[in-house]
């Protein structure tokens, strides 16, 4: 038993996000092909045809962006029936729609992602996710930035637990966890190979992990791939909408709804203390600063 963990990121460019986010989407292997199609039939089902034939990408800064939610909210009637014709017509030729075509278009664009995130819970999938401040001091030790860490601790919990229930329900096999990345600049990904491999191979904690994790991560391209997809959207609002206590950002009220299903996708881990305490370990992670603990006692000497 095998899950894919479909990994994204949101608001890196350090332009107008107001978190740096990096999420994952794990899919059980056996129900992957499942989600892939119903996902599909969504699309058709809402836009007419795939919104993403061709060039079309269903990505977040392009279906959930601030203008198509004022789209959606556009003074003309249009029938719940009429969404899917609209929409299409939209996309075959944009150059002629009009009000009610673009209102048509942003309905489905945003029914969509709300029956994204219900098929993810119908085949309970799970979301991970890293959420940086875009203030917080970045490393510069060269190994595997915290965020990624965080995001694979988190996995390994995952796995960990579905391995237990597994074993109770008589399957001897662990669960093994299967890292697929969105295609970075070759350059990049190189690097964040290496810096895995390192991780995986040269740390304690990283060797511990790969024992449910395989160390050898995929990069595929995300137009091509659903997982990837699904990945960036759960970034999106997570960026744009999730929040904790100590995110103190204001989020989009119009993300509220999709918030509320990625919430339900969390992961709930209960681990044990360094003192022996009892400890729940959410699988969306806040991160205020990237650098390793030498770094901090670095600055607080030099300081």
């Amino acid at each position: 038993m095998a899950w894919f963990l479909f990994i994204d990121e949101s608001g890196h460019d350090r332009k107008a996000s107001p978190y740096e986010v990096l999420a994952g989407v794990a899919v059980r292997d056996r129900l992957l092909w499942h989600l892939v199609n119903e996902l599909h039939e969504a699309e058709i089902r809402l836009f007419g045809r795939r919104y993403s034939a061709g060039s079309g990408e269903l990505k977040g800064t392009k279906i959930l962006k601030a203008k198509v939610f004022q789209h959606a909210r556009l003074n003309v009637p249009v029938d719940p029936l009429e969404v899917s014709t609209l929409a299409k017509s939209a996309l075959d030729d944009g150059s002629k729609a009009g009000i009610r075509e673009l209102k048509g278009l942003a309905l489905a664009k945003t029914q969509y992602v709300g029956a994204v995130f219900n098929l993810c819970d119908k085949h309970s999938c799970r979301v991970f996710a890293s959420v940086v401040e875009t203030s917080a001091p970045a490393t510069t030790s060269g190994g595997l930035r915290k965020d990624y860490a965080y995001l694979f601790e988190r996995f390994f919990y995952f796995l960990q637990e579905e391995s237990i229930h597994d074993q109770r329900a008589g399957r001897v096999a662990a669960e093994q966890g299967i890292v697929v990345f969105d295609e970075l600049e070759k350059t990049k990904s190189h690097l964040l190979i290496d810096q895995t491999h390192r991780y995986f191979k040269e740390t304690a904690t990283g060797r511990q992990r790969a024992s449910l994790i395989i160390p050898e991560p995929f990069f595929v391209h995300s137009d091509l791939t659903t997982g990837v997809q699904i990945a960036d959207l759960a970034a999106y609002c997570i960026s744009w909408g999730f929040r904790t206590n100590r995110m103190t950002k204001p989020p989009r009220p119009e993300l509220a709804p999709f918030v509320e299903q990625i919430a339900r996708l969390r992961h709930r881990a209960e681990r044990t203390s360094t003192n022996g305490e009892p400890l729940t370990v959410w699988s969306i992670a806040h991160i205020t600063d990237l650098r390793t603990n030498a770094e901090k006692l670095e600055d607080i000497w030099d300081g």
